[in-house]
């Protein structure tokens, strides 16, 4: 199966499930040909089935609650039941009971795919070892800690901070999405997550995403005590790793995954009635390499990302013992050397996927 059969496939399954969004749909094809960081956001689903055919003995390493669709674009802020500014891994759409392995060699292969675009100025080697570095000693010390942007990790809080989160641009954004009229459903969650004394609310549709455009996603926004406010619904589809795997049955796993995961959570994030809920704002939402402040460290946030990789895998403590006894007998290259034949891998599919679109 090539990757346009494997995507045919892929939409035809999520269509029997969840009303599809045409149009977003096209973009995201669009979006795919471009180059091959966006292509490696949009098709978890194939990356399963070249992950298993690739990496064997991978595949095969113990398993815990994972990401899945994890990259170094699938990274954000978001307020906590304080208030405070925190940090973390952005969306858990496809959570699924995985090898611990699969996160890691995807967050270090998107890396050294956004390193060949030159998003990250890093040395691809230096890229993964900080990754693997990280995880290692986050994964095998006694307890996690979250990220709370506040008294510590100054170089995340100014990159959380910059320029390019700016809320009148973000508002403007917002204020741009198309009228919607979602179902009855929707609306009355969406509403249900406002405060009680808003003013008149505008519910729109957003688009947004890669991995998961396609997807009826709505936002209600409005304002409320002298300033703007919004909530979000996403449509949920079961984990595109289980229909690649064939796994039996289509349970859900967000919910269970983020709230194991060590953080400090967002009291709004969460799945409801086949909806994902969440607040977004101008530092409530995904932090793209766009986004990076121009003088940044890079070891830094590749650090913090290896770090939190680690805090979502002690959500599964029964599976720790046996990821750090696998852990310990791989040495320390096999990271660098799995993630560089998965780069490869989808940069042949892109190129694939390039020559049909162009057809």
């Amino acid at each position: 199966m090539d990757i346009v059969e494997a995507t045919r496939n892929y939409e035809r399954w999520a269509g029997e499930r969840i009303d599809i969004v045409a149009r977003d749909l096209r973009l995201k094809h669009r979006s795919m040909a471009e180059a091959s960081f966006p292509f490696l956001r949009a098709t978890f689903y194939r990356w399963v089935r070249l992950w298993q055919e690739i990496c064997p003995e991978l595949a095969a390493a113990p398993k815990t609650l994972a990401v899945g669709d994890l990259h170094v674009e699938n990274f954000g802020t978001w307020r906590d039941r304080e208030g405070r500014l925190a940090w973390g891994i952005n969306d858990f759409d496809e959570a699924f009971p995985m090898p611990y392995t699969i996160d890691l060699v995807r967050l270090a292969a998107s890396a050294l795919l956004a390193i060949r675009e030159q998003h990250l100025t890093i040395a691809p080697e230096a890229a993964t070892s900080v990754i693997f570095g990280a995880y290692r000693d986050a994964i095998t010390a006694p307890t996690a800690q979250g990220f709370v942007l506040e008294e510590a990790h100054p170089s995340l809080r100014v990159m959380a901070l910059g320029a390019e989160r700016d809320p009148v641009r973000f508002w403007a954004k917002v204020a741009s999405f198309r009228a919607a009229d979602p179902p009855r459903r929707v609306r009355k969650l969406l509403l249900a997550q406002m405060p009680s004394c808003a003013g008149p609310v505008r519910v729109c549709a957003r688009v947004a995403g890669l991995g998961s455009l396609g997807r009826p996603r709505y936002v209600a926004w409005g304002r409320f005590e002298d300033g703007l406010l919004a909530r979000e619904a996403k449509a949920t589809l079961p984990s595109a790793y289980g229909w690649a795997t064939g796994a039996r049955g289509e349970k859900l796993y967000l919910q269970a995954l983020v709230e194991r995961s060590v953080r400090s959570h967002d009291p709004y994030y969460g799945a409801r009635k086949g909806w994902v809920l969440r607040r977004i704002g101008p530092h409530c939402s995904r932090i793209s390499l766009a986004d990076f402040p121009k003088v940044r460290n890079e070891r830094h946030i590749l650090h913090a990302m290896g770090h939190e990789t680690a805090n979502v895998h002690f959500g599964t403590p029964d599976a720790l013992p046996a990821i750090r006894r696998d852990l310990k007998r791989r040495g320390s290259r096999w990271l660098h050397e799995a993630a560089s034949r998965m780069a490869e891998a989808t940069l042949d599919d892109w190129r694939a996927w390039r020559r049909h679109d162009h057809a």
